[in-house]
């Protein structure tokens, strides 16, 4: 990933988000087409799997509503 302008403007990090996302699903759409019917690779986590929250992002999550307020 190119990094032409390092930025902490909320609207440009946004924008750079959405043009990655972009990316990734038009690379996912090319692998597809590429594989075929190739069944999911096992070591891959199913987006339907449920993971509990582990303490270090709890921790995380709290500290950032502290410094919000």
């Amino acid at each position: 990933m190119e990094n032409e302008n390092l930025t902490n403007d909320p609207q440009e990090l946004l924008k750079a988000k959405h043009k990655q996302d972009q990316h990734k699903t038009q690379f996912t759409s090319f692998a597809r087409s590429v594989s075929g019917d190739t069944p999911v690779d096992s070591g891959q986590t199913s987006p339907e799997q449920h993971r509990e929250p582990d303490q270090q992002n709890t921790m995380k999550s709290v500290e950032n509503r502290m410094i919000g307020d």
